[in-house]
């Protein structure tokens, strides 16, 4: 009998070495790789619930040797959680990201596994357009994610409906937007909706465009550079433009109070002219296929103009917006070269960034502009406003940098913070350009 227990306990030790040993520091559930995945998704968006569904059973139904661990977070709650992992350093195997911005921490801290070997490995750099696969677009100065999309963070929504109601046209200048603002207020309008309450709205889908106007393309990299400062005139110019925005009520100080995921619905039922956000958002305006409503109907979007801010007099440049690499997803560094999990990972981000879901995400609102160049447009069924939005990059002829996507935390939260105290009115653009260059200086002494 004791025997016997000495054998069984060490045939028992032996099961855990070979399975400890046989997983090459991989999960494994009965005998499958197990990959943790934190993906970020906003569910209230039409179709987004049945196109998720439909990715992650799609692959988990061809790769049956894998299961996934999946947290689906949207907005700060995603941010947080992915500031947690970094803080532990320990990141999930799979990440949705963001080429800078809001996963510089990511970049910097090389969490993130260089893909170029897996790209160069599988041929893949002809299936994707060149600035998607240029490393230097991302914080991490290497290719660390794989990006989705080009987007343009600054797309100007105008509702012709409304206008023609007052007997307007849409504003191609800012005096002319301007003037509009009694005339609509008088037939109970307001003149743009944007929803800023979430700090990082007004700097990325407005303000990094009007930087971009006031103080000229490559102006990120002149700061970065030291050949300019943010106290310079034209970035205080751009700033004090912000102020005047609210002075003038063409944009009510009540946006300050409007949460992000309330602005789509305002939009669509005709309270204002005009809305602001990226060229993203036009999902949240399409049909759900699995209800057949949507927030603004097919007919009725044909009455919506996609384009960008009007021309600014005493701008540098017009005709402009914000752009910058999409998001997409990476896989951590902390997983070894060669191993069972690194090919499940790759596997993964190979369907997430591939031709067959990119087509899926256009079709459905995802994205504007796919990096991939086998998606076959001519085979998508599109909406007024996706063919809108597809269009934008006709309203434009420059692309200026979105500022959380050139500059660390440490700069751009100071700028979020000032552009609402400029909307509340509590400081000039002279006061907030001293607070970011104070800030900037401290980052770049620390660097």
């Amino acid at each position: 009998m004791k025997k016997t227990i000495i054998i069984v306990s060490i045939l028992m030790v032996l099961v855990a070495v070979v399975s400890f040993a046989g997983g090459g520091g991989q999960s494994t559930t009965s005998g499958k790789t197990t990959l943790k995945v934190l993906n970020y998704t906003d569910l209230t968006v039409a179709n987004a619930a049945a196109f998720e569904k439909w990715m992650w059973e799609t692959f988990l139904q061809a790769n049956p040797d894998i299961t996934i661990d999946k947290e689906d977070l949207f907005n700060e709650p995603f941010h947080d959680k992915t500031n947690a992992y970094i803080a532990s350093g320990n990141v999930p195997d799979v990440m949705y990201v963001w080429p800078s911005g809001r996963s510089t921490g990511l970049h910097e801290k090389k969490l993130l596994k260089d893909l170029t070997p897996l790209i160069k490995k599988d041929n893949l750099q002809g299936k994707y357009l060149p600035i998607a696969l240029d490393p230097s677009q991302q914080a991490s100065g290497y290719q660390a994610m794989l990006p989705q999309s080009i987007t343009a963070s600054h797309a100007f929504y105008v509702n012709t409906e409304v206008l023609d109601a007052c007997g307007l046209k849409p504003a191609k200048t800012y005096a002319e937007l301007k003037a509009q603002v009694p005339i609509l207020k008088a037939k109970g309008y307001e003149t743009i909706i944007m929803p800023n309450k979430d700090t990082w709205v007004m700097q990325s889908c407005l303000f990094s465009a009007i930087a971009g106007r006031f103080c000229g393309a490559g102006w990120e990299k002149k700061i970065l550079s030291g050949q300019a400062k943010f106290t310079d005139p034209d970035f205080v110019a751009a700033l004090n433009f912000i102020r005047q925005l609210y002075a003038d009520n063409v944009i009510s100080k009540n946006a300050l109070g409007i949460d992000y995921g309330e602005g789509p619905g305002l939009f669509a039922t005709n309270k204002s002219a005009y809305y602001i956000d990226g060229d993203w958002r036009v999902g949240s305006f399409l049909t759900d296929a699995s209800t057949g409503e949507a927030l603004i109907k097919p007919e009725k979007q044909k009455k919506i103009l996609v384009t960008v801010f009007p021309d600014i007099e005493g701008a540098k440049i017009n005709k402009t917006t914000s752009t910058i690499l999409g998001v997409g997803y990476a896989i951590s560094a902390a997983i070894p070269e060669g191993s069972a999990k690194e090919d499940a990972a790759w596997r993964l981000i190979k369907w997430l960034l591939g031709p067959e879901v990119l087509s899926r995400r256009l079709e459905t609102g995802g994205l504007a502009t796919p990096t991939r160049t086998d998606v076959d447009l001519s085979k998508i069924k599109l909406e007024p406003m996706q063919v809108a939005v597809g269009n934008l990059g006709k309203e434009y002829t420059v692309g200026t940098c979105v500022i959380d996507g050139a500059f660390h935390a440490d700069v751009y939260t100071p700028i979020n913070d000032g552009l609402v105290e400029l909307g509340l009115g509590q400081k000039t653009g002279a006061q907030v350009a001293a607070t970011v260059q104070k800030a900037y200086d401290t980052w770049k002494a620390k660097k």
